[in-house]
C-alpha cells in the first residue's frame, strides 16, 4: 500500500499524455520498473498524419522488375505495400544451374524482406496471390497462398493510389495436348527442384533389374522443347551433369543416355548473333545432342512426343523419359482480366506507354515480362512536330530549324536514333538531301515525312529478359522519385511543343549483352558494339558477370562457392 501510495503522490505532477519509466532496485537484486504512455501523445499524431497524407503505392510481385523499383525507390512520400506469393527474391539466369546441382537453389534466393529492410521497415510485405485488379475502384483483391488451417480470412483487399504490376509471366504452352500433364517447366525455383529430382529418377529407373536395353534407352532419353537460351542452357547443364558426374555412378547405363532439343525455328538460339547460332549447333552435334530444328510440336503424351516436320509435312513421333517445356512466355490470368476491364482485351500482353504507364488505366504501372511497350509512331505526330519547327511559319524548314529539334524527336521516338545509326550517316542533315544525294536548304513537310517515314520501321519489342525487367524498375523507381519533388504527373519530353525542360525522358533500353553458356565450359556472349565471344574465356567472363550480378554479398558467396565445390566434388546426385 506504500508503494502504491507513493506512485500516485509522485505522478500527480506529470501530464497524462507524457512517457516516464522509474527503476527501483530492491534488496533482493530484482528491478521494478514502471512506465506510462499514451497513444495521443503530439508525436504519434503527427506520425499519424504523416502516414495520412503518404500516396498508397502497391507492388506485385518480387522478381527483378519489383525488386529493382523497390531498392532504389525513395519512400519518404510513399506508403508501400508489396503483394506476391514468393517471399523471395530468384537469381533466374541460374535456374538451368540448379536443374543439375551446379549450384543450389538456396544460394540463388534472397528473402525480399531482407530486401526492403533497408527501408526501416517502411515497405509492407505480404505473401499473397494477387486474384483481381479492380481499375475502376483502385482496389486490388489478394488472397493468402500459405494453404496450412490457420485461423483468420485468407482473402483481404488493398486500396491504392499508384499501383505496380510487376507479377511476371506464365509459361506459354500455345494450348499443345500434354503439355501441363507430361511436361516440366523452367521458370520457377520450385520447377528446376522438380527436374533435377526427375532426372535422378530417370537414371535410378533406367537400371532396375529386368529392364531391356530399349526400355533403358527410353527412360533417359530427355527431351528438351525449345531453342531459345533457357533451354539450351539447360540441355548443355545435363549434358556436362551426365558426362561428368552421372556416368561414374551409373556406368551400365552411360551409353544409353540421349539429348534431343526441338525448335520450331530454322536455328537454335535465333534471337543471337548468327556466329553465335551456328558456334552452338556445332558444339551440340560435336557433344551428341541431337537437334531437331523446324519442327512444330502437336501433343505430348507419358511415353511419346509427337511432331511435325514442316519441311516434309511429315509427323513423327520420339519416346521420352522426361520432357522440358521452353517456349516463351504467355500472360497470367490476373493480368488478362485487368486487360478486360480496359479495353486491352484482343491484345496479347498487357500494353504501356513509353512512360510504363499502362494504357487505358490512371496511375497504373506495369514491368517485367507482363507488359510490353507501346511506343508511338513519329508519323502520327509528324504533322504537329514540323509546325513546332517551323519558326517563321514559312512552310519549310531550314536546315538551321532541323537541328533545334532533332534532338526532341530523337528522345521522344527512341527509333529514329535507330534509324540515323542503320543509314550510317555522317551527319542528320544528310536526312534532308534529295533523291541524288544533293544537299538542301529547306524541305517542306512532304520531304520532312519522307526524311523520316522508315524510322518506325526499327520499332520492336523488347525481349521478356531479366535485364530488360531490371533496367524498367531502375527507371520507374527514378520516375516516382521525381514526381513526388516536382508535384507532377510525367506527360512527356516533347519540348517542341513549348519551352518547357525535359521533366520525364521516356523509358530506353540499353543493351548490355547476353550470354549462351554452351557446356564444357564454353559459352557464347554477345557484347555490345557487335562483338561476338566463344569459348573458355567467355565462360569466366559468364562466371565473373553472374556473380557481380547477384542481389546480395550473401547469394554472391553461396554461388561462388557452389561453383567451388562442384569444380573440386562434382555435382550431388542426391534425390533431395
Amino acid at each position: 500500500m506504500k508503494l502504491v501510495s507513493f506512485f500516485n503522490r509522485s505522478f500527480n505532477g506529470f501530464p497524462p499524455s507524457s512517457k516516464l519509466l522509474l527503476v527501483f532496485t530492491l534488496s533482493g537484486g530484482g528491478l521494478i520498473a514502471y512506465s506510462e504512455s499514451q497513444s495521443n501523445s503530439p508525436a504519434n499524431s503527427i506520425e499519424n498524419e504523416r502516414l495520412k497524407n503518404k500516396k498508397k503505392v502497391v507492388v506485385l510481385g518480387t522478381g527483378w522488375a519489383s525488386t529493382s523499383f523497390l531498392k532504389d525507390l525513395n519512400i519518404s512520400s510513399y506508403d508501400v505495400q508489396v503483394v506476391s506469393p514468393r517471399n523471395y527474391f530468384a537469381f533466374t539466369p541460374l535456374l538451368p544451374s540448379v536443374t543439375c546441382g551446379t549450384v543450389e537453389a538456396r544460394s540463388i534466393v534472397e528473402p525480399v524482406r531482407n530486401i526492403i529492410k533497408k527501408k526501416n521497415g517502411e515497405i509492407q510485405f505480404w505473401e499473397a496471390e494477387c486474384t483481381k485488379i479492380d481499375a475502376a475502384n483502385k482496389k486490388v483483391s489478394c488472397r493468402s497462398v500459405i494453404d496450412s488451417n490457420l485461423l483468420g480470412k485468407k482473402e483481404f483487399s488493398l486500396d491504392y493510389d499508384y499501383l505496380v504490376v510487376a507479377t511476371g509471366a506464365e509459361v506459354n504452352t500455345f494450348n499443345t495436348p500434354g503439355v501441363n500433364e507430361h511436361c516440366h517447366f523452367l521458370k520457377e525455383v520450385e520447377d528446376a527442384q522438380k527436374i533435377r529430382r526427375s532426372v535422378i529418377d530417370c537414371f535410378e529407373k533406367a537400371i532396375l533389374p529386368e529392364l531391356t536395353d530399349e526400355e533403358r534407352r527410353i527412360n533417359l532419353h530427355f527431351v528438351v522443347v525449345g531453342g531459345g537460351p533457357t533451354g539450351v542452357e539447360f540441355a548443355a547443364e545435363l549434358h556436362d551433369f551426365v558426362h561428368e558426374d552421372l556416368v561414374k555412378l551409373y556406368p551400365m547405363v552411360k551409353d544409353l543416355v540421349k539429348i534431343t532439343v526441338i525448335q520450331s525455328g530454322d536455328h537454335i538460339l535465333n534471337t543471337y548473333d548468327n556466329r553465335i547460332s551456328t558456334f552452338a549447333e556445332t558444339k551440340f552435334a560435336r557433344d551428341g545432342i541431337d537437334v531437331h530444328t523446324g519442327c512444330r510440336v502437336l501433343s505430348v503424351s507419358d511415353k511419346e512426343v509427337n511432331m511435325k516436320i514442316k519441311s516434309t509435312g511429315e509427323n513423327v513421333s520420339m519416346p521420352h523419359g522426361m520432357v522440358v517445356w521452353s517456349t516463351g512466355v504467355s500472360t497470367r490470368p490476373v493480368v488478362k482480366d485487368f486487360m478486360g476491364q480496359i479495353g486491352q482485351e484482343k491484345r496479347k500482353v498487357l500494353a504501356t506507354d513509353e512512360w510504363l504507364r499502362v494504357k487505358g488505366s490512371e496511375n497504373v504501372y506495369a514491368i517485367g515480362d507482363c507488359a510490353t511497350i507501346d511506343q508511338r509512331k513519329i508519323m502520327e505526330d509528324i504533322a504537329a512536330i514540323f509546325n513546332a519547327a517551323d519558326k517563321d511559319k514559312s512552310g519549310t524548314l531550314t536546315v538551321e530549324e532541323f537541328h533545334d529539334i532533332i534532338d526532341d524527336i530523337v528522345i521522344r521516338y527512341p527509333q529514329v536514333e535507330l534509324h540515323l545509326q542503320n543509314k550510317h550517316l555522317s551527319s542528320v542533315t544528310d536526312l534532308l538531301n534529295d533523291p541524288d544525294g544533293n544537299a538542301r536548304k529547306a524541305v517542306d513537310i512532304e520531304g520532312f515525312k519522307l526524311a523520316l517515314c522508315q524510322a518506325d520501321s526499327q520499332m520492336k519489342s523488347l525481349p521478356a529478359t531479366a535485364q530488360v525487367a531490371a533496367q524498367q524498375g531502375t527507371y520507374l523507381s527514378r520516375c516516382f522519385n521525381k514526381m513526388d519533388l516536382a508535384k507532377i504527373t510525367p506527360e512527356g519530353p516533347r519540348r517542341f511543343k513549348g519551352t518547357g525542360r525535359h521533366e520525364f525522358l521516356p523509358f530506353r533500353y540499353k543493351h548490355l549483352g547476353q550470354f549462351a553458356p554452351l557446356g564444357g565450359e564454353q559459352a557464347a556472349a554477345e557484347l555490345p558494339g557487335d562483338w561476338v565471344s566463344v569459348g573458355r574465356s567467355t565462360q569466366w567472363l559468364w562466371y565473373s558477370i553472374y556473380a557481380s550480378k547477384q542481389v546480395s554479398w550473401r547469394t554472391r558467396v553461396l554461388v561462388v562457392s557452389d561453383w567451388t565445390r562442384r569444380f573440386i566434388f562434382g555435382r550431388d546426385s542426391s534425390r533431395i
